[in-house]
């Protein structure tokens, strides 16, 4: 426990950040577990939004830095992954179209 009236007031600071970020924290992880819900249900149209959506947060959380910007990257590099395995190789538009 803290002893002196600085770390006293330092703890009251951190429980409230603690609180204040905790919503934007469980908000990223609810947008990520919809959105791979909807990916392996099939859903493409809606599992496309929920992907923009699950980005959108985590990217707001990482510029608040609520989470490290390299976790906010790597859990969108995950989540783009499981999103284009599903998507039809039809859609990939060619790269040489001339060849």
């Amino acid at each position: 426990m803290p002893v002196t009236k600085s770390a006293k007031k330092q703890l009251h600071i951190t429980e409230r950040r603690r609180l204040r970020n905790k919503s934007t924290r469980s908000l990223c992880k609810t947008n990520i577990t919809k959105a791979e819900r909807l990916i392996l249900s099939g859903e493409l149209e809606a599992a496309q939004k929920a992907v923009v959506a699950a980005i959108s947060s985590l990217d707001r959380a990482a510029e608040k830095k609520i989470i490290h910007p390299n976790n906010a990257a790597r859990r969108k590099s995950r989540l783009m992954q499981k999103l284009n395995k599903t998507q039809p190789l039809s859609s990939v538009e060619d790269p040489n179209p001339a060849n």
